[in-house]
């Protein structure tokens, strides 16, 4: 399989041609109409480029419509053939990597080097889907017992800004995988290359099997309260989780929700200190610091905390920020102005002490990385800034680390791997990385659970696609 791979360049990179808003609706394409009440922006420049639009009621009644009629056809295709159109999907998307790599990065403000990699999700997560089909996923077979995962029925999936095809590719390849017919409602902020994806399937899958529709809240109220869908996947915020949650309660719908995390990076009293910086650098700055698995808190010895802050602040300092569809740049800008605003805001009532590391352009949506010292993040604050809380012992450092209602992610860094392990185990999040501080998960084939706040059920490879499912039991009794 290939994919194409964007142009290195040096300079600014070229925009790309922004798509008008369509949706995909029972295999036919639509233009949007619905005002959102705010402009697209070039997070790069703060300037506008075109009006968020979203699907009509109308439009999105239909979508519903045209996924419960086609839910009954794709359960009954068999597994194998699922696999193939999807194994087509994938063939095809990775004609348009480049493409969608491009719009993602334009639209969120994250580099092209680091969206890039992400983009290999897009086309990847139908291919890995195929392959879970094919391996028997869906059927296994215990003593003469056979344990059959058949659909749940139409499904919806809800996909936020700061990765949105990727995360959409995933959830809907997996939904494809396990024979519900999906619905995909992309953010409003950041629409394009999912749009892409839709263009890519409408080609490849039947008529209303995979739909997209288009919206911001109100939208997602409509398609989450709706009886016809059996199974919802949310990523996003604790507030939209929540309501999710509230909307698929009345009827015992399963709701797979991953939302937001408050992080903890402990440093072990022996860490390398350039380790240690290296680690805090990028998981304060990767994808701009809009990622639910962010540097939330900074948790370091006490003794070793002017040395630690200044290794880091160097680091930060270093990045070069700029456009992100320039392969050179390293550091980007938020998504649009809108959520600048609300991260300037959490800043300045975060108390402490903030710390600004680096120089921002004069314009766009840039903040530049931040360390606040003297006080504690509550919550998250999706951008790039953390929280430095120092400890005296080990035992205190774990205190710190499980202090959050939240349990996405955790990270250790540490000169003797098994101590860091050992803390690594006691820590309360559904992964924890040790000397690790990349985007991407331990393995792909472990779950990414989340705890508490951070989310309900696990997302992964297999665990997506069980989700969409429901097990039913067939055997003789008395059986071996």
């Amino acid at each position: 399989m290939t994919s194409e791979v964007p142009a290195p360049c040096d300079g600014p990179g070229v925009p790309p041609e922004v798509p008008a808003t369509r949706d995909l609706v029972g295999g036919v394409w639509g233009d949007c109409g619905d005002d959102l009440g705010f402009d697209l922006e070039d997070p790069a420049t703060g300037e506008p480029r075109r009006r968020a639009l979203g699907s009509s009621p109308g439009r999105v009644e239909a979508a519903l419509a045209a996924a419960e009629r086609a839910a009954a056809a794709w359960a009954d295709t068999p597994g194998p053939r699922r696999a193939s159109l999807l194994e087509e999907a994938a063939r095809a998307l990775a004609e348009r990597a480049g493409e969608i790599v491009r719009l993602e990065s334009f639209a969120t403000g994250v580099p092209i080097r680091q969206a890039a990699p992400l983009g290999m999700i897009v086309h990847g997560a139908f291919a890995l889907a195929a392959a879970q089909v094919r391996e028997g996923l869906l059927l296994s077979v215990r003593d003469a017992v056979e344990v059959h995962r058949l659909p749940w029925g139409p499904a919806l999936c809800l996909v936020p800004w700061n990765a949105p095809a990727p995360m959409a590719a995933h959830k809907a390849a997996s939904a494809l995988a396990a024979g519900c017919p999906v619905i995909v409602k992309v953010s409003e902020y950041a629409p394009h290359g999912t749009q892409v994806l839709a263009e890519v399937l409408h080609e490849v899958l039947p008529p209303g099997v995979f739909q997209l529709v288009h919206g911001g809240p109100r939208t997602g109220a409509l398609l989450a309260g709706d009886p016809r869908i059996r199974a919802v996947s949310f990523t996003g915020g604790l507030l939209g989780g929540r309501s999710v949650a509230m909307a698929c309660a009345a009827g015992l719908r399963p709701a797979q929700l991953e939302l937001g995390g408050n992080n903890p990076l402990v440093v072990m009293p022996d860490a390398g200190t350039g380790a240690a910086a290296d680690a805090a650098a990028e998981l304060l700055t990767t994808l701009n610091g809009q990622w639910c698995r962010a540097l939330g808190r900074l948790i370091v010895p006490r003794a070793r905390l002017g040395e630690l802050l200044e290794a880091t602040g160097e680091r930060l300092a270093a990045l070069r920020t700029g456009d992100p569809l320039a392969d050179g740049t390293e550091f980007g800008p938020l998504v649009h102005s809108a959520h600048l605003r609300r991260v300037r805001d959490a800043v300045a009532g975060a108390g402490g002490r903030a710390t600004a590391y680096g120089d921002m352009p004069d314009k766009g949506n840039f903040l530049a990385p931040t360390l606040i010292t003297g006080a504690d993040l509550a919550d998250e604050i999706f951008g790039p800034v953390a929280a430095v809380v120092p400890y005296d012992t080990v035992e205190e450092a774990l205190t710190l680390a499980n202090a959050t209602p939240y349990g996405l992610e955790g990270y250790v860094v540490g000169g003797d791997e098994e101590r860091a392990l050992a803390l690594a185990r006691r820590i309360r999040a559904g992964e924890v990385k040790v000397n690790g501080s990349s985007v991407m998960s331990l393995h792909l084939f472990t779950p990414r659970p989340a705890w508490g706040l951070s989310g309900l059920g696990e997302e992964g490879t297999a665990e997506t696609i069980r989700f969409f499912t429901g097990a039913r039991v067939v055997g003789v009794q008395g059986s071996p």
